[in-house]
């Protein structure tokens, strides 16, 4: 991308008014998205974006500055002009850059720029097919094709020198079901870390199939009752509530500033024996997988509660320093636009002993939340209210009704507390993950768990 003995005059030059330690962070990424509605093309940009992020320390100082402008007086000026924020103490030193040789985890066939857009829309028509015809009640699908190449280039005054190319692929479904009085909707959106290969062997019969029935089946559902009940999560997009409510914080972002309920308590005892919380950049071909992360660290497993202790946390190289720790592995930024911080990639609860039939049957009376919405949280107080996208009353073992306008409403740490079944079947959902640092693709699972008691939010009443 840019000579190496330029980017020794960048890091050179950040270092210049007494800073200990610099960063370079050089990104060209391609981005291509579309999107379908009533089975037509509404939108198709592509694009490419260049620029480079230049950070600075000093003890627990940090600054950031960014430019698209790669010449290397360009470069140099933007580092000096960071570096005047900087005051007093030694230059830190430089030392030479050694390149390492990253050996890629995640298998790319079909790099999405090869590959000819008549290819990616029939992709589209196909699931808009399948999912209009599922029912007569279907009025409107509308799809978002994404696929993302994002070549880094990460160097630092430690000697640090990675290189880095990571694809993105991802197809998001949505229906919208009618009855001519109510509107419900279903949505399903697959992503990998992976190239077009991931996209032409989706099964789309599930993935469309299923956005429809869910709107379709909410159409039908009968108000949610409201009260405290135990509650049953199933996998794959389950995760969300934990991915929020406890990994947020669980990031260094938040704990290095006191600022979370599980800050200064490693080695304590915050959830049930079966509850075992894990973070793993390294899955191959995950939607939040990464080689390395945002500063050039290898991506790790890192077990964050193991059998309801408090292990660790996800740490960045800045607030490691804060915390007189080491980085995990777990650094991410959107972009060279954003100073890197610590995030989630692929966070899941372990699988445990019990089959989802087991939970099911054991439960007298609840909630079944099979597939989850959106929400929000406190990550300093860990407090969520999060609706649930698809629902169903339990009565005496057995899954019944579907009801809809179901909300959880609780508390993260106080949750992970009351998990009392954790099922065997593992599975992991897609999605986007927004903090200090941009939005990120992030993976959220856990098997089916039970809680025994979350107050439900709903329409009906108690």
């Amino acid at each position: 991308m840019i000579k190496q003995s330029i980017i020794e005059n960048v890091l050179e030059a950040a270092l210049s008014t007494g800073g200990d330690f610099s960063e370079v962070f050089i990104e060209d990424k391609y981005v291509n998205t579309m999107e379908l509605q009533s089975g037509k093309i509404e939108k198709s940009i592509s694009g490419r974006d260049f620029g480079i992020g230049i950070r600075i320390f000093s003890g627990l100082q940090c600054i950031y500055t960014y430019t698209t402008d790669f010449s290397e007086a360009g470069l140099i000026n933007a580092a000096k002009r960071a570096a005047l924020a900087i005051k007093g103490g030694a230059n830190g030193t430089i030392h030479p850059l050694q390149k390492e040789i990253i050996q890629p985890i995640h298998t790319i066939t079909q790099m999405p720029r090869t590959v000819e857009h008549a290819r990616k829309v029939a992709v589209m028509r196909k699931a808009n097919d399948i999912a209009k015809n599922y029912d007569e009640r279907i009025k409107q699908v509308a799809l978002r094709y994404i696929d993302e190449e994002q070549n880094v280039l990460i160097a630092n005054s430690e000697g640090k020198f990675v290189e880095d190319t990571r694809v993105y692929s991802r197809l998001s479904i949505q229906a919208t079901a009618s009855d001519g009085i109510e509107m419900q909707t279903g949505f399903y959106g697959p992503g990998a870390h992976a190239g077009f290969e991931f996209i032409e062997n989706l099964d789309l019969n599930h993935y469309a199939g299923e956005s429809a029935r869910i709107a379709v089946t909410m159409l039908e559902a009968d108000e949610c009752p409201s009260g405290k009940f135990p509650v049953i999560i199933d996998n794959e997009f389950g995760g969300v509530i934990f991915h929020e409510a406890c990994g947020h914080g669980l990031e260094a972002t938040s704990v290095a500033k006191n600022n979370s309920v599980f800050a200064n308590r490693i080695g304590e005892k915050v959830a049930p024996d079966i509850v075992t919380y894990i973070d793993d950049g390294t899955l191959p071909n995950e939607w939040g997988s990464l080689n390395v992360d945002d500063e050039g660290e290898k991506t790790r497993k890192n077990i964050l509660i193991e059998d309801g202790i408090l292990k660790g946390y996800l740490i960045d190289k800045f607030n490691a320093r804060r915390m007189d720790a080491e980085a995990t592995g777990s650094s991410r930024r959107q972009s060279y636009r954003f100073n890197p911080t610590s995030r989630m990639t692929n966070t899941y609860i372990a699988p445990g002993e019990s089959t989802p039939e087991e939970i099911i049957a054991s439960t007298e009376h609840g909630i079944y939340a099979k597939y989850m919405g959106g929400g929000s949280v406190n990550p300093a107080t860990g407090d969520y209210n999060f609706s649930v996208a698809e629902a169903y009353l339990v009565k005496n073992g057995k899954i019944d009704r579907a009801v809809r306008g179901a909300t959880l409403i609780g508390n993260g740490a106080k949750t992970l507390q009351l998990v009392d079944m954790v099922g065997d079947n593992l599975a992991h959902g897609a999605g986007m993950c927004g903090s200090i640092s941009g939005s990120l693709p992030v993976n959220v699972g856990q098997p089916m768990i039970r809680v025994s008691e979350i107050t439900v939010g709903g329409t009906k009443g108690e």
